[in-house]
């Protein structure tokens, strides 16, 4: 029988593990010359729950200030039992999210400080 503090390990080593494959899979996306705004965001050293929180207001900003994507792609949403969809997301190229998180600041001060070091970065 295990020990919560075993459980508690364990756990933080299944989390460490995800958000580094997540990072690396972003690496990689970003690599290629196109990818999600949540790759984006993730290669830039944002945590894969911030990143994912704030991806579609960020491509409601780049929308908004006339951006379209570079290129789109589709993926299986999964819906109830054995139904799914296809659904199409929109692909980026690091200069459009640069131009987009140069002018975008939330409400969420600590957002605003990663979001304005990330497009210093870029």
């Amino acid at each position: 029988m295990a020990s919560a503090n075993a459980r508690r390990a364990a756990a933080v080593l299944r989390n460490r593990a995800r958000d580094n494959r997540a990072a690396h899979q972003a690496t990689q996306a970003v690599s290629t010359g196109v990818a999600a705004v949540s790759a984006h965001l993730i290669a830039g050293g944002l945590d894969p729950a911030t990143a994912h929180r704030f991806s579609g207001a960020v491509t409601r900003k780049a929308k908004s200030l006339g951006h379209t994507p570079a290129a789109t792609g589709t993926k299986r949403k999964k819906l109830k039992g054995r139904v799914s969809k296809l659904v199409e997301f929109a692909l980026w190229t690091r200069a459009q999210i640069a131009a987009v998180l140069a002018v975008y600041r939330p409400k969420d001060k600590q957002a605003a400080a990663l979001f304005a070091r990330l497009a210093l970065a870029a």
